[in-house]
């Protein structure tokens, strides 16, 4: 399979879930290999959820949007929750997009994930298909997302999906079980969280298979 990487930002999200797609649209009748341990573990999106209730950080006066996590972790493993529950709206509150040199960071909010934005509706509606691809076996609607601890570089920290476990399997292996072509150790998918007014989102998706 020939080299393919691309880094991919919240609001083009649709263009990982068809690389995904791509990658995952037939189901393979084979397991992957066995799963390994994460590393060490980070709250739970619903640990997430109770720690992040009316927080408010340094006495700031700018409450966070509802999306907000107190760390990169944690909003790793709310966003891969929402999507494996079928909750676009609620993951596109747990994304972002980092500062560039024309534009500062802007973090998702209830008035963008819940209006018309032609945008918005189409990374929401591929944000199903990936629910797909980030569903163990069996399927369930009510995930156990953990996450193992990263150490960030200033206001960014990378996720591998390796250090992502829903229901005890690691992402990337959930990921190559419902794949064919692909072989272990080809695949290699990355979540960027950045920290935006002092709470941290979902950025990038960084998707590699080679």
């Amino acid at each position: 399979m020939s080299h393919r990487k691309r880094t991919v930002g919240w609001i083009a999200g649709g263009t990982l879930a068809v690389m995904v797609a791509g990658v995952t649209g037939c189901s393979s009748d084979s397991d992957p290999a066995a799963d390994k341990e994460p590393t060490a573990s980070s709250s739970s999106a619903a640990d997430a959820e109770n720690a992040n209730k009316g927080k408010q950080k340094d006495g700031s006066s700018t409450q966070p949007s509802a999306g907000g996590r107190s760390t990169a972790e944690e909003a790793v493993a709310a966003w891969v929750t929402a999507v494996i529950k079928g909750e676009p709206k609620q993951a596109c509150l747990l994304m972002g997009e980092p500062a560039t040199d024309s534009s500062p960071a802007r973090a998702g909010t209830a008035e963008r994930c819940n209006g018309d934005d032609p945008e918005v509706r189409q990374m929401q509606d591929n944000l199903g298909e990936m629910r797909t691809s980030f569903m163990p076996k069996p399927p369930t609607d009510n995930p156990k997302v953990e996450v193992a601890s990263v150490q960030p570089t200033g206001d960014k920290a990378v996720v591998p999906a390796e250090k992502v476990t829903v229901e005890g399997k690691t992402l990337d292996k959930i990921i190559l079980s419902h794949s064919t072509g692909v072989k272990e150790g080809q695949l290699d998918v990355n979540m960027e969280s950045t920290k935006i007014d002092d709470a941290w989102y979902v950025t990038n998706l960084d998707f590699n298979i080679g």
